[in-house]
């Protein structure tokens, strides 16, 4: 028998990188280390345990397995203030389940979810709020963009001198406004729907898309399921503004050669560019 090491597949860009393993029904996780998060849990890699924040998109087992083991794994470290942001009719059972695994291993790992609904945001930090959005899946479930937010002068103060500013802000004037920049958007599971609707969805710089089946008779399986159709892209990549687009939860049976052949006869020219596939072997950095 072989033994393949476990390894996550890392895409590295300007800012930030992220750092995966995505097969529909196996795992589901994306890290982002810069940005002090994962997207979903799936059986939680070690890469997973130093971020303190876990956005799970919804319940299904390869998405959410890793999440008692990831608050267990952090109180045995030592490593606080670790957060589950999740859908909110999750946060009973999660809780449930917590309890569960304590009466199991005889002590509950501290631990914390936050229920949110689409159309919310929630603050990362000073300069980085993860905005959530409804997503069409078999259960109730969220997407999420990471956006990156920024104070700009007003164009009316930008030749003002710093005591000047200083002067207008003891006055109570507004010397700032807010700009909003889009890092990434994670769409989780899903059916056909116009996220290119929402701004913080088409004008990220990177759109994570799961896009489960490739197959020609298989467009009942996703539709069963609630899942993507490489015949789906065309439409739901239409207005995406997107830089990187990278398809995720690609079936275990599915060859990639042959979804990049599918995808080049299915979307145009332009669009084909910017799309790859999380489980790529480019994306797996040789020992």
């Amino acid at each position: 028998m072989r033994i393949r090491p476990y390894k996550l597949n890392e895409v590295k860009l300007d800012q930030f990188s992220l750092a995966g393993y995505s097969v529909a029904g196996e795992e589901a996780v994306i890290v982002a280390p810069e940005l002090d998060c994962c997207f979903d849990i799936g059986k939680c890699p070690r890469e997973a345990l130093t971020v303190n924040h876990v956005l799970l998109s919804h319940g299904h087992m390869d998405h959410v397995a890793g999440l008692p083991y990831y608050f267990a794994q952090r109180d045995f470290q030592g490593i606080s203030d670790g957060v589950a942001l999740v859908p909110k009719g999750l946060v009973g059972p999660l809780e449930e389940l917590m309890t569960a695994w304590g009466r199991v291993e005889g002590h509950v790992a501290p631990h914390r979810f936050v229920g949110m609904s689409g159309g919310e945001d929630y603050e990362l930090r000073r300069d980085l709020v993860v905005r959530t959005f409804a997503t069409v899946h078999t259960t109730e479930s969220l997407g999420f963009s990471l956006v990156e937010v920024r104070n700009k002068l007003k164009q009316e103060y930008e030749g003002l001198t710093g005591p000047e500013i200083v002067a207008l802000k003891e006055k109570g004037e507004s010397v700032t406004h807010r700009i909003e920049l889009p890092l990434v958007a994670y769409l989780g599971d899903t059916a056909p729907a116009n996220y290119a609707e929402l701004p913080h969805v088409a004008e990220a710089q990177v759109l994570l898309i799961e896009c489960t089946f490739f197959d020609g008779d298989h467009a009942g399986r996703a539709r069963a399921g609630k899942h993507l159709h490489v015949s789906d892209l065309p439409a739901i990549l239409e207005g995406m503004r997107n830089e990187r687009i990278i398809i995720c939860h690609v079936t275990r049976r599915t060859n990639l050669s042959q979804a990049r052949k599918s995808l080049r006869d299915t979307l145009d020219g332009d669009t084909f560019k910017r799309v790859s596939f999380l489980m790529s072997r480019q994306y797996i950095e040789e020992e």
